[in-house]
């Protein structure tokens, strides 16, 4: 956890100063709300929450996860347990069929050791987005978001996430959303810190803020 704190501190000291609209950004919302890394007995039931999260809105996907969670028996949600499981009852509450396929494929590879999360932490950025995407129903932006959320990354650019894109777009007062191939060199200035970055875009997105300096 200390090692986590000093390099959250280090990322933080690297932006401050180097751009007057993030600057804004950091005095308005503060610290980024990324959490530490997660111990390797929870990552699989984080990465399974991510895939309940695709494409739907927070409390929605929320009430879903924790219906997920009861069916399981509660606590940590493990691949042995989703495996137990009758598939119909996972749909029962409210995953979509794509999403329990998911699920189950990501749980058989975890079991059968063909994906070995708990090596993860000692994986480079690009080493584990390879690792994630062949599982059925995992792309490049749910890898990000465990990077980010999981494994205590800060130096991940979601280029493609909508978020990320129309919050830099309202904070730094641009015309028009940048695109995905756009977005991957606007974030290089930020290098070392840009999962940090990617959280100020975020609360831009939600709240509006618009191109302003500190």
């Amino acid at each position: 956890m200390a090692r986590f704190r000093s390099e959250m501190t280090e990322a933080m000291d690297s932006l401050c100063g180097r751009d007057p609209v993030l600057d804004g950004l950091i005095a308005r919302h503060g610290v980024p709300l990324i959490p530490r890394r997660a111990p390797a007995t929870r990552r699989f039931h984080e990465l399974a929450q991510s895939i309940a999260y695709q494409q739907l809105h927070g409390s929605a996907a929320a009430a879903i996860w924790d219906r997920v969670v009861a069916t399981l028996g509660g606590g940590v949600v493990t691949a042995a347990a989703m495996l137990a499981g009758d598939p119909e009852d996972l749909r029962g509450c409210g995953l979509s069929g794509a999403k329990t396929r998911s699920m189950l494929d990501l749980a058989d590879r975890v079991e059968t050791g063909t994906l070995r999360l708990g090596r993860m932490g000692a994986m480079d950025d690009d080493a584990v987005i390879d690792a994630l995407t062949p599982v059925w129903g995992i792309g490049r932006w749910t890898a990000q978001m465990f990077l980010i959320f999981t494994l205590g990354r800060l130096d991940v650019w979601p280029e493609g996430d909508f978020g990320v894109r129309t919050g830099y777009a309202k904070a730094w007062g641009l015309g028009a959303t940048p695109t995905e191939a756009e977005m991957a060199p606007i974030g290089e200035p930020f290098a070392g810190a840009r999962s940090l970055v990617a959280w100020y875009c975020w609360r831009a997105a939600e709240s509006g803020d618009g191109a302003r300096s500190g």
